[in-house]
């Protein structure tokens, strides 16, 4: 039997290692997530910290060595001005994560790296019907339908979350894409091999190599699979 008092620093500590074991969900998925949801999430894990420790008495001391690895490992991170600007270039999170001075490098160097002009959509490329002429009144057709600035002020000032917001910000969603590059992370390949060692029990050691990978596909993709439809057929 636990005794009340541990039974007070077991809550507490599943209630400070709740947003760590969140975070890292958001970090190590596989869908849904680019170099923009980076220093958002260690954000938002660090004011989540600081907030559980006022109200803590076992776990206090977890919550500063917590707090104090994060700012070790990420604390070079949260002032680098490519990543904060990707993290305002992500339409879920924009400016509203982090304190003005920290939103500030971001915002330089988005517009110091927007294009200067907005880049006509790709064409078929038919030789056939190229002229020397059209070669050369190419560059007219770089026109300057909104000054980039305009168009930051106009994505930062957009309430969407959606990738449609980018539809009149032509320039701000080539740097977005350029920025928001998907996080490698080794997440799904892990879940792969955590299911075979499931499947490939000891009593299961001469199981076929085939048997094991059709069992393998079955529990990765059974939500896929209305098994009772299958069984009412059959």
């Amino acid at each position: 039997m636990f005794s009340q008092a541990e039974m007070c620093f077991l809550a507490e500590y599943a209630k400070t290692m709740a947003p760590v074991a969140k975070a890292l969900n958001v970090l190590q998925g596989d869908v849904k997530v680019s170099m923009g949801h980076h220093l958002p999430t260690i954000a938002v894990l660090i004011s989540k910290l600081e907030n559980v420790r006022l109200s803590l008495k076992y776990c206090q001391l977890l919550v500063d060595a917590l707090l104090g690895g994060v700012e070790k490992r990420f604390g070079e991170m949260m002032s680098d001005p490519e990543l904060i600007a990707a993290a305002i270039l992500q339409p879920m999170f924009k400016t509203t994560w982090t304190t003005d001075d920290v939103l500030q490098r971001g915002l330089g160097y988005i517009k110091e790296h927007l294009p200067s002009y907005d880049e006509p959509p790709l064409q078929p490329n038919d030789s056939s019907s190229t002229s020397d002429e059209d070669d050369f009144f190419s560059g007219l057709k770089h026109t300057h339908t909104q000054e980039t600035t305009k168009q930051l002020d106009t994505y930062l000032a957009c309430t969407s979350e959606g990738m449609d917001i980018f539809t009149p910000c032509p320039a701000v969603a080539r740097l977005s894409l350029k920025l928001n590059t998907g996080l490698p992370a080794s997440a799904a390949c892990e879940r792969l091999f955590s299911t075979a060692g499931l499947l490939f029990t000891p009593r299961r050691g001469r199981i076929h190599s085939q048997n094991l990978e059709n069992q393998l596909l079955l529990k990765l993709n059974k939500a896929f699979f209305d098994f009772r439809k299958t069984a009412t057929h059959r």
